[in-house]
C-alpha cells in the first residue's frame, strides 16, 4: 500500500507540554492510541498507556508500562478517575491517584501522542490471532496477542511492512522491551530499557523480515512469552515518519540526517556502543536551535541540557556535538522521526 504525504502531522503525533494539576486534563486528538509520558524535572520512570489495553485496571495486566524498565504492565489500583480515558476525539488524563507520576499536582511533564484506531478489532492474518488498533494513513498500529513460545506470525494491520517494533511480555518483570529495527535486520534487536548495544539472536524474529501484514517471532519469551503480549509497530509514510540509520563522524560539526521533513521529534540510539541511551529530543520542549533539552528513553533521569547537540531543520537533523551516544565515529546509530510539517505540498517546511 502507498502512503501519501499526510498535510498536519500533528493530527497523527503531536507532543503535549503540561503542568499537572492532581485532578484531570484533557488532551485533543481523534483516536488517540498510545500515550507516552514523563515527568520532566525528577528522577521518575517513564509511563505508557494504550488504548487497546485501555487507561484504566480493568483486570491483570494492569494498564502502565515502564519504557525505561523490565516492570510488568501495573497499576491494579488505576480506577478510571485515576487513569487514562481514550475517547474518540479528545482523551483525559485523570488524577493520577496512585502517585504514578504522570499527572501531580504543579509538576512538569512532557506528553508523546500516537493516534490509532480505537480499541482495536480482531486480525487473523497471522498464525497467532491478534486485536489491532491500526491507523494506515499514520503507519501505526497497537498490537495485542497471546504468545505461543514457538515460532509464529501476528498480523499487525498496517497494510505495509514495518521499520520498528517494540515488543513488551506484560505479565513478566524478566523481560524488559524487545525492538525491531529495518535498518539492522531480522537477527538483530535492540533494548528500549538499556543502552546495550544490538544483539544477534535469532530467537526474537525468527529472521524473519516482516511482510505487509504480519511481523515474525521467535521462541523468545520477550517477545513471544505463553501470555499476554503488546507490540507497537510503525511504518515509513513519506513527509511523516521516517525509521532509518545513519553513520557517525565523532565530530562536533556533527552528521546530518535527510528525512523529507521537518521534524517534531526524533529519538536515536547507537547499536554498536553499549553505554549509548536512547536520547530524546522534541519540538515542544526545545523551541529553537540548537537544541539541548534531552531526555532518555531508557533512564528515569530528569530532562537534562548538555552542551550543544542538535539543529531541526527543514528536511532533517544536525549533530552539533561529538557524543558517541548519537555521533559515534564509524558508528551505525538508528532513528525513528515525525513530523513538524512535510517538505513539500500546500504548507512546505521552513527552517526554524
Amino acid at each position: 500500500m502507498a502512503y501519501t504525504t499526510i498535510k498536519k502531522p500533528s493530527d497523527y503525533f503531536d507532543t503535549k507540554v503540561y503542568t499537572g494539576n492532581g485532578s484531570s486534563q484533557t488532551l485533543t486528538m481523534d483516536n488517540l492510541g498510545m500515550l507516552w509520558m514523563k515527568n520532566r524535572t525528577e528522577t521518575s520512570n517513564h509511563c505508557l498507556f494504550d488504548s487497546v489495553r485501555g487507561g484504566h485496571y480493568t483486570s491483570a495486566p494492569g494498564p502502565i508500562l515502564r519504557p525505561n524498565g523490565t516492570t510488568a504492565a501495573g497499576g491494579s489500583d488505576i480506577t478510571s478517575a485515576y487513569g487514562i480515558t481514550f475517547g474518540s476525539s479528545s482523551s483525559t488524563i485523570g488524577s493520577d491517584g496512585g502517585g504514578y507520576n504522570y499527572n501531580q499536582n504543579s509538576k512538569s511533564y512532557v506528553g508523546w501522542q500516537w493516534r490509532a484506531n480505537g480499541t482495536g478489532s480482531a486480525n487473523t492474518d497471522g498464525s497467532i490471532n491478534s486485536t489491532v488498533s491500526a491507523n494506515t494513513t499514520s503507519g501505526f498500529s497497537i498490537v495485542s496477542y497471546t504468545g505461543t513460545g514457538a515460532n509464529a506470525t501476528v498480523g499487525h494491520g498496517l497494510g505495509a511492512v514495518p521499520k520498528f517494533i517494540m515488543t513488551k511480555n506484560l505479565t513478566s518483570g524478566s523481560y524488559g522491551w524487545y525492538c525491531y529495527h529495518a535498518s539492522l535486520g531480522a537477527t538483530k534487536s535492540l533494548y528500549l530499557h538499556t543502552s546495550d548495544s544490538e544483539v544477534t539472536s535469532s530467537d526474537r524474529w525468527n529472521n524473519t523480515t516482516p511482510t505487509s501484514s504480519v511481523f515474525s517471532l521467535g521462541t523468545n519469551a520477550g517477545t513471544n512469552g505463553s501470555t499476554n503480549m503488546i507490540a507497537y509497530c510503525f511504518a515509513d509514510v513519506t513527509g511523516y515518519s521516517k525509521f532509518g540509520s545513519y553513520v557517525g563522524n565523532g565530530n562536533a560539526d556533527g552528521t546530518f540526517v535527510y528525512l523529507g521533513f521537518k521534524p517534531a521529534w526524533v529519538m536515536v540510539k547507537n547499536a554498536n556502543n553499549s553505554s549509548a541511551d536512547w536520547t530524546m529530543f522534541d519540538v515542544k520542549r526545545n523551541t529553537y536551535n540548537i537544541m539541548d533539552k534531552r531526555l532518555r528513553a531508557n533512564l528515569n533521569n530528569a530532562e537534562d541540557a548538555p552542551l550543544g547537540f542538535i539543529d531541526f531543520t527543514s528536511n532533517g537533523f544536525k549533530w552539533r556535538t561529538d557524543s558517541f551516544a548519537v555521533n559515534g565515529s564509524g558508528n551505525t546509530h538508528v532513528f525513528m522521526a515525525f513530523a513538524e510539517q512535510p517538505l513539500v505540498g500546500d504548507n512546505p517546511a521552513t527552517a526554524r
